[in-house]
This record gives structure tokens, sequence and C-alpha cells, in this order.
């Protein structure tokens, strides 16, 4: 049995994205070109969207911040969001000039309490950012009526959630924005990278004019051989785009997406058989309602086991295994309690996640003795 280091989240890169790199290297186009358009179209394809409706970026922050900002958030405006996801989820709404408002999750998926955002709502509120944790569907129907009755926009973080859907429908065309991850660690990966599907294409123009700084027209349409074109700053923009390098990898990541995903809902179950009779919680892949992405496998390792969160890490290192933890619920971290006066113990299911879960490796390049090694070790540590 291989001895050698696991890292956690591990991507799979195969010879078709290093020579699409290696081309866009040798045609020197490296920056926003040809393969990021070709990349927005098959995005589109996927998610069953007109291409006018998507826009690449350089990650899935930005495509929360520049969606925030084209749905016309101001200083002051509340928004929506929860307590248990990453720290771009709530710095994007700072950013934008947002009030970012935090709600608890539900104790098996771990999104959004749709009854919980209903009762954060205020004069001031103007939008909802669901987090689809681990690519389990948020309750959508619910979420939506509740935008309806509020006037609210919804701005969908779909980090780990680009395979999922919900009753059939894609998550990220539900609200008004949907925002995607293809970080290194994500389903598929461009390195860094992200993309946003919008309901309109006038949205979209918008954002990709904020994406490259403000300016009116692209790089790509600047320097084509169509010839050089002069552009305007028309408002004071960022420098989010995605670069042809990125786009040529998730090309072709994208074209693995769906088997992959097969591997992921394989290795789910796997994990779920091995570790069912432990005294842990085991996360959910909730099919009841739509398609999980099968993004992350976190457990819960209660106080009272043999090994704490933190040792359990530990020892899972020394024993040559990576793992994460997805996540510190948000007012744990100092900056945000002492900005907003946030306490861990107001929202009490996420502190509790956060204070127990850790990660598993769980990639599709994962080898059958890779996941024969993870599962004894994990066995062995909670077992004492």
């Amino acid at each position: 049995m291989s001895t050698g280091y696991i890292v956690f989240g591990k991507p799979e890169i195969l010879e078709a994205e290093i020579a699409e790199v290696v081309d866009s290297l040798r045609k020197n186009w490296l920056g926003t070109g040809p393969k990021v358009k070709q990349f927005e179209q098959d995005f589109a394809g996927y998610k069953g969207v007109d291409v006018s409706q998507v826009a690449a970026v350089n990650s899935c922050t930005a495509a929360l911040h520049l969606s925030l900002l084209a749905a016309g958030i101001q200083p002051g405006d509340e928004v929506i969001t929860t307590a248990m996801t990453f720290c771009a989820t709530v710095n994007a709404i700072i950013h934008a000039g947002g009030k970012p408002v935090l709600v608890d999750v539900l104790p098996d998926t771990y999104n959004q309490d749709p009854a919980a955002i209903e009762q954060a709502i205020t004069e001031k509120t103007r939008a909802i950012v669901p987090v689809h944790y681990s690519g389990n569907p948020c309750d959508m129907s619910a979420i939506m009526a509740i935008a309806s009755r509020h006037g609210l926009k919804v701005i969908e973080d779909c980090a780990h959630a680009l395979e999922s859907d919900f009753q059939g429908q894609p998550l990220g065309t539900f609200g008004d924005y949907g925002c995607f991850s293809f970080y290194a660690t994500k389903n598929m990966t461009t390195g860094e990278g992200g993309m946003v599907i919008a309901k309109s294409a006038d949205a979209i123009n918008r954002i990709k004019t904020l994406a490259l700084h403000g300016m009116s027209t692209d790089a790509w349409a600047r320097f084509s051989d169509d010839g050089y074109k002069h552009y305007q700053v028309t408002e004071a923009g960022f420098k989010y785009n995605m670069m042809d390098l990125q786009a040529a990898i998730g090309i072709h990541q994208l074209r693995r997406i769906e088997d992959n995903w097969q591997k992921r809902r394989r290795l789910f179950d796997i994990y779920h058989d091995a570790f069912v009779d432990l005294p842990v919680q085991l996360p959910v892949a909730d099919d009841s309602t739509g398609r999980p992405a099968c993004h992350l496998y976190p457990i819960l390792l209660e106080e009272s086991l043999p090994v704490s969160r933190d040792a359990f890490m530990m020892k899972a290192h020394q024993a040559g295994i990576g793992t994460g933890v997805h996540y510190l619920s948000i007012p744990t971290h100092r900056y945000y309690r002492e900005k907003f006066g946030w306490k861990e113990t107001d929202y009490p299911v996420a502190e509790r996640i956060g204070r127990t879960t850790v990660s598993l490796p769980f990639s599709p390049s994962l080898t059958e003795s890779e996941i024969a090694r993870i599962i004894a070790c994990t066995r062995q540590l909670v077992s004492g």
C-alpha cells in the first residue's frame, strides 16, 4: 500500500489540460482571449443558459463582489447570508458596501434555515446570498418566495455547487445572479477562477465592464485581428478578468465534470458505508429535492470522542493524510466579532459545526489504496 502523502483536495489534471495550456503559450495569448470566450460558451451550454448571460472572472469572490454591485447594493444595505460559509461570502458583501446579516443553518444540510432568513428581514434588507454548502441545494422554492414577497435580490453562492440542481433546475439560475468557483480544490478547477450567471445580458455587460477596470471594451476586442479599438473608462472598475491560461484548463475540466461527479458520488457512498457505525455525524447528500454536487465529505467529531477535531487533523497529517475545515463559523473570527458585534452563541448550529467539523480528502483522483488508507486512519483515530 502506498505511503505517499494524500493531499487534501488534489485536483485531477490530465494531459488534455496541459496540452491546451501549452497551446496558449505557443500562441502567445495569455490574458483574456479566445479560450475564455470558448470556456464561457461551454459553461453556458452546460448550465442551459445563453452565452450572453455568463461572465468568466478570476475568482468566485470577484463573482460575488461584482454581482452585488450589479444588483445595486448601496452602503448600509443589509444582505442576509449564512453563519456557516467561507469568509469570501461575507467579505464580498462588505466590499460592495453592504452590511452582512447572518442567519443560522439547518443541522443536517448545513444550509440556511429559510425561517431564519424571514425573521432577519428588516426595512434595510436588499438581498439574500444563499450558500449551497457542500453542493447540497438550499430550499430555493422557499428562498425565492421570501425574496419575491419582500422585493429582494438573490445572489446564489454556488462555489460548492457546480453540478447541483434543485427540483431539476440548475443552481445558479434561480436568483438574479449565480456565482461559481474554479479554485484548485473545487469539483473542477482553473487554478483560480470563477463565473457569473445573470438573468439579463445587460447585467453581464456591466459585470464584464467592472471586471476589467471599467473599460468599455475588453483586451481581446481591442487587440484582435480586427485592429485596435479605443476604449472609454465608464466607471471605476477592478482587475477581475479571467486569463486564457486559466480557461485552457477549464475547457477540459468541464468536459469531465459529469464523469467526475459519478466518481464523487461513489466515493461518498464508500465513505458512508465505512463510517456509518462510528459515533460521528456523517454528512448528507440530500437528493430528495435535487442533485447534490458532493463537493465535500465533512464529519463532526463531538468532544466526547477519544480524539478532538484538531488532534484528529494533526494525527491524520502525521499519518500522511491531509484534511480541511469547512468552516469555522463566521462569528468565530475576531475581525467580524469586533466589527459587527456578532457572538458565536447567537448561531448555535453553525458554532457546533465549526467547532467539530473535519473534511476528509474527497477527490476523483484518489486511488483505491488511498481511499483504503483514509478509511483505516479515520476509523482508528475515532475509535481510539
